[in-house]
């Protein structure tokens, strides 16, 4: 009988998950698509994430609660800006929950989210929406690759 493997540090795994935050609202969820390809060890996915995967066995599956530290950060208020409205292009009507794209002065482009709308100010949030939450997600281990 050939002993299934154990995920661990270099492997690539598939895995079906389902991501839920703390009051049970499913944000992301891997059903009726493939399952999540990614190498344990490339920091390809959150860390929280990572670890839970290490040492599952083909077929297992588990429940993994992740504090935000270990997901998508702290929510930081130095990432929220307020700029004034004539800085948005006149053609974007913005309004709260809105996601645009703002040019960070790399050129890089930032995603951020309309949080709040004045007369003459807009606040937009560029922390990751799930920032500051903490994270369960029930994890089946599909397939491990060397």
């Amino acid at each position: 009988m050939v002993e299934a493997q154990q995920a661990q540090s270099g492997n690539t795994v598939q895995v079906h998950y389902t991501g839920k935050l703390a009051d049970g609202t499913v944000f992301d969820s891997s059903e009726g698509r493939e399952p999540l390809e990614f190498s344990i060890g490339e920091g390809q996915i959150i860390p929280g994430f990572e670890q839970a995967v290490i040492g599952m066995t083909e077929g297992e599956s588990k429940t993994a609660e992740i504090p935000s530290e270990e997901a998508y950060g702290p929510h930081r208020q130095e990432m929220v800006l307020e700029v004034d409205r004539e800085q948005i292009p006149e053609d974007i009507e913005v309004e709260t929950g809105q996601q645009l794209q703002v040019q960070h002065p790399s050129g890089q482009q930032i995603p951020v989210v309309v949080t709040e709308v004045a007369d003459s100010k807009v606040t937009l949030d560029a922390n990751h929406p799930l920032a500051g939450q903490n994270l369960t997600f029930d994890i089946e281990l599909v397939k491990v690759a060397e």
